[in-house]
């Protein structure tokens, strides 16, 4: 089996394939990381923020509460677990999840692991009759890797506004792009940056921009009429129990449609209750202690973004007026999140599959039609079927345990015989 992309949700499976108890199927697992290492949101690995879920929702925990690859075995071996114990809290920082799933990458003794392997295309392969027998994929350095299986765990594509298009791609830094960025910005000057959204990741690079350039003096545009809390009630979140999966599944089209809308507070267009009050706390302590750096600009949009000389420009709409004025920068930072629909690799790789409609099985199997013999398994990208958990680590270690299930099913069925 072969896995596209080493974060959270690949890590979770290769976990419960290794403690499956089918070393064949483990000893034939490998996992296709781009990069040279593993980190969970590694653009937005900032010192102080915090996940906003809690640690038993890691890899494992929820689908084995047992099992040696927990977070809490990983502060335990690290020798951690006083001191995270002494937090008092279930939110880690975001740095530590990201360390934990690379020691659980780096403690895997059956599935491996292969680092800077980009891939490039993925193409059927196809038996004499037409049918799809697996999947070959392509690497940025020509080798190719043949899988019967394929799982594909990359995420979305990030979604940059039409309205920025005109942009040189130098001015525009999204929220994936983040410290690597930023970092290679100058400091010695007030570079003037502007944050676009009114999310987690938006208001985390504008306060980030106050320690990043000291010198800067950040204004964050959002539509609405200010930041808003996560909705966090304890009814509506269990919604991201992986039980509720069954249940959303089951829900006509039209009652899936209605449930998104509705909790789209639990997961978009909202900062955690405590970080949103840490923010407010900043932009107070600026105004009333004279030392005002930055600005918020809500009920506002961008109509229009060129560049003017040395300056990009952005026309800037109050939705309150109407009024319509120009806002001077150097750079714009978005945090506009992601592409709603399926990634270009998934698009592409169903195109060359044949495939007119991406249709996943409650276990997240694509159809392929009953004469394939390889099979192609999406994770994180199917909230329209399986609910806005979906994206989140909140499911992985159920998600894992369907995965599995069906692989190994698959493999009963095909040793039994008619």
């Amino acid at each position: 089996m072969l896995a596209i992309g080493a974060g959270p949700a690949n890590l979770a499976l290769a976990v419960a394939i290794e403690e499956s108890g089918s070393p064949a199927l483990a000893e034939g697992t490998l996992l296709l990381e781009q990069h040279p290492d593993i980190k969970w949101q590694r653009n937005l690995l900032l010192p102080w923020a915090r996940s906003q879920v809690s640690f038993l929702k890691d890899l494992v925990t929820l689908r084995n509460p047992r099992s040696r690859f927990s977070f809490l075995s990983f502060l335990h071996e690290k020798g951690r677990l006083d001191e995270f114990v002494n937090l008092s809290t279930f939110n880690p920082y975001r740095w530590e999840l990201s360390e934990y799933m690379q020691w659980v990458a780096h403690s895997l003794e059956s599935v491996r692991v292969r680092y800077d392997a980009r891939g490039q295309r993925i193409d059927p392969w196809r038996a004499d009759d037409g049918s799809i027998r697996g999947w070959v994929v392509t690497l940025a350095n020509g080798d190719t890797v043949r899988s019967r299986d394929l799982v594909v765990g990359i995420g979305r594509d990030p979604r940059v506004p039409d309205v920025f298009g005109e942009l040189p791609a130098d001015r525009v830094i999204h929220s994936t792009q983040y410290c690597t960025r930023v970092a290679q910005l100058p400091t010695d000057r007030p570079l003037r940056a502007v944050v676009i959204g009114g999310a987690q990741s938006a208001a985390e690079m504008f306060v980030a921009l106050h320690k990043d350039l000291p010198a800067c003096e950040p204004t964050i545009v959002l539509r609405s009429v200010g930041f808003q809390n996560y909705q966090t009630s304890k009814f509506v979140n269990e919604l991201f129990f992986p039980s509720f999966v069954d249940e959303f599944y089951d829900s006509a089209p039209e009652v899936r449609r209605q449930i998104l809308d509705e909790v789209h507070l639990t997961n978009y267009a909202g900062l955690a209750p405590p970080f949103l009050d840490e923010t407010y706390s900043m932009l107070y302590q600026q105004k009333m202690l004279g030392a005002r750096q930055s600005e918020v600009r809500s009920m506002t949009e961008v109509v229009r973004a060129r560049v003017e000389g040395d300056e990009v420009v952005l026309d800037l709409r109050d939705r309150k007026s109407g009024k319509v004025e120009p806002l001077r920068c150097d750079v714009v930072l978005l945090g506009t999140g992601y592409e709603p629909r399926m990634p270009a690799l998934v698009r592409d790789l169903a195109e060359r599959a044949g495939i007119d409609d991406i249709a996943v099985s409650r276990r997240y199997r694509v159809d392929l039609g009953e004469s394939a013999w390889g099979a192609l398994y999406l994770q994180g990208v199917n909230e329209d079927t399986h609910g806005i958990a979906d994206s989140l680590i909140s499911v992985l270690a159920h998600r894992s345990a369907d995965i599995t299930g069906d692989l190994l099913d698959r493999r009963a069925v095909e040793v039994a015989g008619p």
